[in-house]
């Protein structure tokens, strides 16, 4: 029987915790969705099953890029990365699967929120174990303008209409069979969440020097007196990877920002003697945000934007937002002589971490004059929709997913003055990655079985205390001859085993129980046990 119109039975999920007030319900990782579904029948109805499910799908496409041909096409990607099912009992289903004309029926159910993905949901295909535990994280909420919202607000998660994450609750009924003998859906229904991934912060990224186009660390600049005057130094501009910006749980309404502080070294090594350093202007901070996309699956975690241009299976889209603009003229300079701070040594690499207190010289240093260093810091807060603060921006943690990643960069230009007069200040700039990560919901906890609880119950139950040890032996010194000694009557080295003496007959290996080869499996990890057999 098809149900058409009034009589299709009328759907609905509702969640029982307090997000069920909400515009649109927020999660974090191991959080409990609880709710109901209730089915309300016009007519009398048959129900063969109640799904209750939930589910997490990605799906991007990226457009073709024609150069010879007014041509145009698409490459698309779906994935299913996530899917939980609610057992339904047989007593929450109306007598006999037939549900009266007029009546309600509910069905509970209850999911927790997992902090990681099965290993085999992305195939297997990625390059190294880094890029398998990261693609083992599930992504963000992502650009779909519906889940995008603070309070009732519609907010701007910086990312483009060909990539999207989304997470809801879906329910489906299917009552009697089709021509071809499979259930048909007589009703459904769907409710969104927004879910924000418990991230921690990473170890700092591992920048190449001159091989990383999308970040630089270190600048120099060479400034002059003026327009067609000599030269007065070498201004140096360096920095390091800060602390992450730590998003908060959705569950927790707070009121201060999200922020971190940037540490900005310079240093100046004058041409002459009585060179003076420049004086410092204006400090401009923009915030790069970067969403990489594919068609097919990311082999390893995007790192040269350029990669991503001009391809028919990957693209790239970028936002920029200003963060701040701050004079720092007042910034003063410190006078160092040459060796009064070693020299740091350098590698091919320059890893980002917030241990830099020195800055190297110049291409341009000449060990017998002096050199000028001075250092910022600078306050990184995320422009987000809070009280008084009228932006439209919701940010997600940096993560990488098998189809898409998302990443930030600081910007950083900083304007000076020279003694003479100049057409332009002259400016420097770096570019610094950045991690936004989520702080975990500190009132979730995992949810284990019984015999789960057991085992950890064992493991922490104190080790027996050994009783006392034997008395230790004593030896007299022999003279003349010593016969050889027996052999021990508790052991024997021959094809068989025996105990303590008179034990009777030897016992072979077989009769042990020790197989020649066994091999257990646990998931991924592949145990191998081996007998020996003496002979």
């Amino acid at each position: 029987m098809v149900y058409r119109g009034k009589d299709k039975p009328l759907v609905q999920i509702d969640l029982a915790d307090d997000q069920g007030k909400a515009f649109i319900p927020s999660y974090t990782s191991l959080d409990q969705i609880r709710g109901t579904v209730t089915i309300t029948t016009p007519v009398e109805t048959k129900i063969d099953q109640v799904q209750i499910g939930f589910e997490g799908v990605c799906k991007t496409f990226v457009e073709k890029v024609a150069t010879s041909s007014p041509t145009h096409g698409r490459t698309e990607a779906f994935q299913n990365f996530l899917r939980l099912g609610q057992p339904i009992q047989e007593a929450d289903y109306p007598a006999d699967r037939i549900a009266k004309a007029g009546e309600t029926y509910t069905f509970p159910f209850i999911f927790v929120v997992p902090e990681e993905l099965l290993p085999q949901v992305c195939g297997g295909h990625e390059t190294d174990d880094v890029v398998h535990e990261a693609h083992k994280i599930p992504p963000p909420t992502l650009g779909d303008p519906m889940t995008a919202v603070w309070g009732k607000s519609m907010m701007d998660d910086m990312a483009p209409d060909m990539a999207k994450v989304a997470y809801g609750i879906r329910t489906k009924v299917s009552g009697g069979r089709d021509s071809n003998g499979k259930h048909m859906v007589i009703g459904e229904a769907v409710k969104k969440i927004r879910f924000i991934p418990a991230i921690p912060e990473h170890p700092p990224l591992v920048v190449m020097e001159g091989k990383d186009d999308d970040y630089r660390l270190r600048q120099e600049k060479k400034i002059k007196k003026g327009t067609l005057q000599g030269k007065l130094g070498t201004l140096v501009m360096e920095s390091v990877q800060p602390p992450s910006l730590r998003l908060h749980p959705p569950s927790r309404k707070t009121c201060y920002a999200i922020s971190t502080t940037a540490s900005i070294f310079l240093r100046f090594d004058p041409a002459t003697a009585d060179a003076e350093p420049p004086r410092l202007g204006m400090l401009v901070t923009k915030l790069k945000v970067g969403t990489f996309f594919s068609s097919k699956a990311l082999m390893q975690i995007p790192k040269r934007s350029n990669d991503f241009h001009y391809s028919n299976t990957q693209s790239l889209y970028v936002d920029s937002l200003q963060l701040s603009s701050r004079c720092v003229s007042a910034v003063q300079w410190n006078k160092q002589t040459s060796g009064s701070l070693p020299r740091r040594e350098s590698g091919g690499s320059t890893l980002s971490n917030p241990s830099l207190t020195f800055v190297e010289p110049s291409s341009t240093y000449r060990e017998e004059l002096p050199y000028y260093i001075a250092r910022i810091f600078v306050p990184v807060t995320l422009p987000e929709k809070a009280e008084g603060n009228n932006s439209n921006k919701l940010f997600v943690p940096t993560f990488h997913a098998c189809l898409l990643s998302r990443v930030y960069v600081l910007h950083f230009y900083l304007s000076c003055h020279t003694p003479g007069a100049s057409i332009m200040d002259p400016s420097i700039h770096i570019k610094i990655p950045i991690q936004v990560s989520a702080d975990p919901n500190p009132d979730a906890r995992p949810t284990i079985s019984e015999d789960e609880a057991q085992a950890i119950a064992r493991r922490q139950q104190p080790a027996e205390t050994p009783g006392p040890l034997p008395p230790r032996p004593t030896y007299e010194e022999a003279t003349g001859s010593v016969p050889p000694s027996p052999v021990s009557p508790g052991f024997e080295f021959a094809a068989g085993w025996r105990g303590a003496a008179g034990d009777g007959a030897a016992r072979s290996t077989e009769s042990l129980g020790l197989p020649d080869y066994a091999v257990h499996t646990t998931g991924r990890l592949t145990v191998s046990s081996t007998a020996t057999r003496f002979s």
